[in-house]
C-alpha cells in the first residue's frame, strides 16, 4: 500500500484507520490502528534479503503453477536515484563541518561530557553559499578557507573523542556517540581529498574514488551514454511475456551492461531450473562471448536491438524473428516506466544502503503483486 499510494507513514496510518477496504486488505482487526511510528519501525525492520526472498518465492510458485511463462525474456537496466541533493564539493565540505560540529555540541546530552570547541558552522555555511554562486576564478580563492574549516573541525573531533573516552560515565552512550563521529570523520577526508585534486590539481577524479553524499555514502555515480549523470544505483532487471519482473539486481558501481547479460540467464537456471528459449536485450549487452555462453547454457536465440558486430546467424534467428523479438524487447521500457512511475522506484527514500535496497525490493514485490492481480482478473 505504501509503495502504490506513495505516501508518508503518517498518511499511511490515516488511510489504514479511515478506509475499510485498506484495513481488510491489510488483515487488520477492528481494534488495530497502527501508528506512524509503529508502521515505520515494522516496515523498515524487514531486511532487503527477506523482501527479495519473498518475491522469489512468489515468482517460483507462479512458475510452478504454470501462471508464469519464461519462454521469452527481455533484459534492460535503469537507475534508481538516492534521496540526495545534487552534490557539490563546497556543500559536502559544509555538511561535514555542520554535522561534526552538531555532534560535538550535543555531546553533553549524549555522553555527559561537555566539549568546548570553536564553532565554524555559520562561517562555513556562508562560505559554501558564496562558492556555489561564484565564478571559477573566485571559487579557487575561496576554497582554501573552507578547506581550513573542515580540517579544523576534524582536529577538534579527534580531541573530542579522546575526551569522551576518558570522561564518559556510560560506556554504551559514549560508544554510540563516538561511532557517529568516527563515521563522518572517515568520510570527510575523502571529500577534502577530492576537492583538493579537482580544484588545485585540475584533476578528473574517477567516480569510484568520489563520494557524493555524507548521508548516503553508498551512492554511485552513474553515466548512461550521453545522458545526464545520475546519483544512485544501477538496477539490472528482466521481465517476461506478461511483464512480471523475474530478475532484479542492485549493482555496485557502474558495470558495463555487457557483463550483466549472463547473470540474468544464470539466475533463471538457478531460481526456476530453466532458461528461456529466447533472450532479448539492448545493443549495449551484445557481445560474441555472451552469445556463445548463453547458447552453451541452452538459450537458443539471443537477440540484441543493435547487432554490434553480430549477424542474424550468430544470434540464431532469421530477419522476421529478429524483428519480432526486437519489438518484444521494447515492452521492457514500459515495464520499467511503470515500475518507476507507479511504484516510486525512480528515487529510493529510505535511508542507508540497506534502506535503499529494501525500498527497491518493496517496489519490485508491489509491482509483481499488482501485475498478478491484473493478470488473474484478465
Amino acid at each position: 500500500l505504501k509503495q502504490i499510494l506513495k505516501v508518508s507513514y503518517e498518511k499511511l496510518s490515516f488511510h489504514l484507520s479511515d478506509s475499510p477496504t485498506y484495513r481488510t486488505f491489510s488483515r487488520l482487526h477492528d481494534d488495530q490502528f497502527p501508528s506512524r511510528s509503529g508502521l515505520q519501525s515494522t516496515i523498515r525492520n524487514i531486511s532487503p534479503e527477506t523482501l527479495e526472498k519473498v518475491n522469489q518465492l512468489l515468482m517460483s510458485r507462479l512458475f510452478e503453477d504454470d501462471t508464469l511463462r519464461l519462454d521469452w525474456l527481455r533484459i534492460d537496466s535503469t537507475v534508481t536515484d538516492s534521496n540526495i541533493a545534487k552534490p557539490s564539493d563546497s556543500q559536502l565540505l559544509n555538511d561535514g563541518v555542520r554535522v561534526l560540529s552538531r555532534l560535538m555540541s550535543q555531546s553533553k546530552r549524549a555522553t555527559g561530557v561537555k566539549i568546548r570547541f570553536t564553532d565554524q558552522r555559520k562561517k562555513s555555511k556562508s562560505l559554501s553559499y558564496r562558492i556555489f554562486h561564484a565564478k571559477k576564478s573566485e571559487k579557487d580563492a575561496l576554497y582554501p578557507q573552507l578547506l581550513s574549516y573542515a580540517t579544523l573541525v576534524m582536529k577538534q573531533s579527534r580531541s573530542a573523542i579522546d575526551k569522551v573516552k576518558l570522561n564518559a560515565k556510560s560506556s554504551e552512550n559514549a560508544k554510540r556517540w563516538i561511532d557517529k563521529v568516527e563515521h563522518f570523520m572517515a568520510l570527510l577526508p575523502i571529500v577534502i581529498d577530492q576537492t583538493q585534486r579537482r580544484v588545485y590539481n585540475d584533476e578528473d577524479v574517477p567516480a569510484s574514488q568520489k563520494i557524493v553524499s555524507l548521508f548516503e555514502p553508498h551512492t554511485d555515480i552513474i553515466v548512461k551514454g550521453l545522458r545526464d549523470v545520475q546519483f544512485g544505483h544501477k538496477i539490472n532487471l528482466a521481465t517476461q511475456q506478461d511483464g512480471f519482473i523475474t530478475y532484479c539486481r542492485i549493482e555496485d558501481g557502474n558495470p558495463a551492461d555487457s557483463v550483466l547479460y549472463m547473470p540474468v540467464l544464470n539466475a533463471s537456471q538457478a531460481d526456476y531450473q530453466t532458461v528461456p528459449n529466447s533472450a532479448v536485450a539492448d545493443g549495449c549487452y551484445a557481445s560474441q562471448t555472451n552469445v556463445k555462453s548463453a547458447k552453451a547454457l541452452g538459450v537458443k536465440r539471443n537477440v540484441f536491438s543493435k547487432m554490434v558486430g553480430l549477424t542474424l546467424s550468430d544470434m540464431g534467428v532469421k530477419k522476421k524473428t529478429y524483428d519480432l523479438l526486437r519489438n518484444f524487447r521494447a515492452g521492457v521500457e514500459g515495464n520499467i516506466s511503470e515500475f518507476k512511475r507507479a511504484f516510486g522506484a525512480s528515487k529510493a527514500t529510505w535511508k542507508g544502503h540497506d534502506g535503499f535496497k529494501a525500498f527497491v525490493w518493496s517496489s519490485v514485490l508491489s509491482y509483481n503483486l499488482i501485475r498478478l492481480v491484473r493478470f488473474s482478473s484478465a
